[in-house]
């Protein structure tokens, strides 16, 4: 008998020790079964928020879950990040990171997150030119004009930004250092604020991001002297880029999603590959294209150099022009 309920014994683990190696593969394979918070710094309707809205869709469409972009602004986008941060990694709270957070991994002396030890990155997802933009008020058509006229009258033209240590007024910092020219940084709140100053007048240059000056620049309102990208971009194929006069000057804006550290491999390379896709799909790259945007494709360790590089130069800039925040 007890040779029997031995046996018996025996056959039940073995059982269970089956069931379980068939159910472990499908419960890894669940994720993601409920929607997907993507969280970004800025307001609705921005140029950020309108890229985010824009891949998460076609994540969404292509994993079967609502991927969900929540605005969450305040502080710099510092709010944004200390909420992911502290986010459980599990792949259900991601983060829309842009330029301003590796500028504010200096620009701050008091984060309560750190972007290497609290993240892990997933994917690139665009990289937008900023542009050389001047009032036609501005007696220069190309960079060398500018780069000459700001030199012969040192603070004299006024610089407009979307606020202090921004990556409008970065690119702005580091175009001055470079040339050697001097120019007066005002900051605004808000960049409809700096826009409609700069298309009065009132300030006379700004380092704008492509997708809120382009109409104003095909409508002949702004002039464009150069764009911030190594490359030239096929929005305005006809403006040459500031490296053409100023080597090895590029000052894109960007952005890409991270997890919070300790978020899986599996679920990180998942999210990368489906947002990898998303961006090459044509339809996006077409809408991308009309937004000044290029696509950012490849691993997630891809990214995490391109973090890292884009922290270090940010850095430089901060300390050499001695930008505190405020």
């Amino acid at each position: 008998m007890r040779t029997v309920r031995r046996r018996q014994f025996l056959r039940l683990v073995a059982g269970a020790t089956a069931l379980s190696a068939v159910f472990r593969p499908a419960h890894a394979q669940a994720y993601p079964s409920r929607p997907i918070r993507l969280i970004l710094g800025f307001a609705a309707g921005g140029s950020a928020d309108i890229v985010a809205r824009l891949i998460a869709q076609q994540v969404s469409d292509r994993i079967g879950q609502p991927v969900i972009v929540e605005n969450r602004t305040g502080a710099s986008s510092n709010l944004a990040g200390e909420a992911v941060a502290r986010s459980a990694p599990d792949g259900y709270t991601l983060f829309f990171m842009t330029t301003v957070n590796a500028i504010n991994a200096t620009f701050f002396d008091n984060l309560k997150f750190d972007l290497k030890r609290d993240f892990a990155p997933v994917s690139g997802v665009t990289r937008v030119p900023n542009v050389l933009n001047v009032n036609p008020s501005v007696p220069a058509n190309n960079v060398a004009e500018f780069i000459a006229y700001a030199k012969a009258n040192p603070g004299k033209l006024n610089m407009a930004s979307t606020g202090n240590g921004t990556s409008i007024h970065l690119a702005g910092e580091l175009f001055q250092a470079m040339t050697g020219t001097k120019l007066v940084h005002v900051p605004y709140r808000s960049p409809p604020q700096a826009m409609t100053d700069l298309l009065a007048g009132q300030v006379q240059v700004m380092f704008d991001v492509m997708t809120q000056g382009l109409q104003h620049i095909n409508e002949g309102r702004l002039r464009a002297l150069g764009v911030t990208t190594a490359t030239r971009s096929d929005a305005l194929p006809g403006v040459p880029t500031v490296a053409e006069t100023v080597p090895d000057y590029e000052a894109s804006s960007w952005s890409g999603v991270c997890a919070p550290a300790g978020t899986t491999s599996e679920i990180i390379e998942m999210l990368n590959r489906e947002i990898n896709a998303a961006l090459i799909d044509p339809k996006i790259k077409v809408r991308l294209a009309r937004l000044g945007s290029t696509a950012i494709t490849g691993t997630p360790a891809a990214f995490a150099a391109f973090l890292a590089e884009e922290t270090e130069k940010w850095g430089k800039v901060v300390r050499a022009a001695n930008i505190k925040a405020e």
